[in-house]
């Protein structure tokens, strides 16, 4: 017998799923107005992560994990951490790029909220309390693997991920999880529009297929 749901339960699964859709709008809506990067570095693959898709990985962090604190791993101009922030969340960004980090600041400044920015190396991380780790890595273009130390160190540092990978990455994050013991709970596709940022990119904007991954920790 199929499985029917009551008017009552009907209405408040709309209503829910509007709720949330609102709450991502008018975050994307808020990040929109950040600085991106003022010379992006393209030996580190510097591109201003979508406001759309950064409040799409925020809400849903909030939504399935409801994290206290979060890392941004590469956090460049701080477009993920300052939208966990915006969301209730503590956030700490670490990024190796001192000028993205002095825009990083200005841009939470800029929205109101507070944002712990930390200068090093992804492989000098170190906290003392494990968080959510939300991040948006490095794809590997210019240097391949390039997102594989990022991983790493979140599956160090974190019991949970959210991590942003270019499109046909799931064996790789799937022989990755399978070494570290963690498992993929969640796989989200989508296509984000990219604005021009090297001299070579020859349109305004490029839409690219990207997959964004929930990790957890077996």
């Amino acid at each position: 017998m199929p499985t029917t749901i009551g008017e009552d339960a009907t209405y408040w699964y709309i209503n829910g799923a509007m709720e949330i859709a609102v709450m991502k709008k008018e975050l994307a809506m808020v990040l929109e107005s950040l600085e991106g990067f003022p010379h992006p570095k393209i030996k580190l693959e510097q591109y201003v992560t979508p406001p759309s898709l950064a409040a799409e990985m925020a809400v849903n962090a909030k939504l399935i994990d409801e994290p206290r604190l979060v890392y941004d791993l590469g956090c460049g101009t701080g477009m993920l951490a300052i939208a966990a922030s915006l969301l209730g969340m503590d956030a700490v960004g670490f990024d190796i790029d001192i000028e993205a980090l002095k825009v990083a600041r200005k841009n939470a400044k800029k929205v109101g909220v507070y944002v712990d920015f930390v200068a090093c190396r992804v492989s000098d991380v170190s906290v003392k309390v494990r968080a959510v780790t939300i991040m948006n890595p490095p794809f590997g273009i210019q240097r391949r693997k390039a997102d594989r130390p990022f991983l790493e160190k979140a599956m160090e540092i974190s019991d949970t991920i959210y991590s942003v990978h270019s499109a046909g990455s799931e064996p790789f994050i799937r022989r990755l999880c399978e070494e570290k013991r963690f498992e993929i709970t969640h796989l989200w596709r989508y296509s984000i529009p990219l604005k021009r940022t090297y001299s070579f990119h020859e349109k305004e904007f490029k839409h690219i297929a990207v997959e964004v991954y929930r990790l957890r920790r077996c």
